[in-house]
């Protein structure tokens, strides 16, 4: 998978200075400078791109969100204020692009068990870290079945719930910055989160 898309590349500039802090780089990109925003990128592309595919498990939409946010970036920066941290701005444009499509698949019910890859279908299971498993084929069945328990139960959830909990099991956020990205209060996150694991310990009853 590219790390970054064509639009972006277009913007790169060799040979930039490498500058001291995150602050200069977007002070620089805000007064137009390619290189620096083409730094900004490369600072951030892999975790957005890794938080879109955890988030949607589909190769396609992450690109699309990965791409859109970065062009948001892009037209929106002049705009940005530092009142809050580079990252948490990021991350709130993701977010809000991960929610519209997991709310349109909702919808659709287009939610598989599988994707299209560059080799062909792929089965987003085989993802999910099965601890081991492969040493006993009891465990490793065992574990596919909590593996696709867990995949119906994300499914279940709602966008906003799913969003959190992958941010905080997958992503590893604090759910303050969990809070941030998305708007809303640490509590809310908290108790957003609060549900979400509700609901998948009940669903995971039988291998608990």
């Amino acid at each position: 998978m590219e790390s970054r898309v064509g639009f972006l590349d277009s913007l790169a500039v060799p040979g930039v200075a490498e500058r001291t802090s995150e602050t200069d780089l977007i002070r620089a990109a805000q007064r137009g400078d390619a290189g620096a925003f083409d730094e900004l990128v490369r600072a951030h592309d892999h975790n957005v791109l890794r938080m879109a595919y955890n988030l949607l498990r589909s190769e396609e939409d992450a690109r699309d969100v990965y791409q859109e946010a970065f062009l948001r970036v892009f037209r929106n920066l002049p705009n940005f204020r530092f009142d809050s941290s580079f990252s948490t701005w990021l991350y709130r444009i993701v977010s809000n692009l991960c929610l519209d499509h997991l709310r349109k698949r909702k919808v659709r019910h287009e939610e598989t068990s599988t994707f299209e890859g560059h080799a062909g279908e792929v089965d987003r299971l085989q993802f999910i870290p099965e601890q081991r498993a492969d040493v006993d084929p009891e465990r490793r069945f065992e574990s596919a079945q909590v593996s696709s328990r867990i995949q119906d139960v994300l499914g279940d959830l709602s966008p906003r719930e799913r969003l959190v909990f992958e941010m905080r099991h997958y992503q590893g956020l604090r759910l303050k910055a969990i809070g941030q990205a998305l708007g809303v209060t640490e509590e809310a996150a908290k108790n957003c989160l609060f549900r979400a694991t509700q609901k998948m310990r009940a669903a995971l009853g039988d291998f608990v």
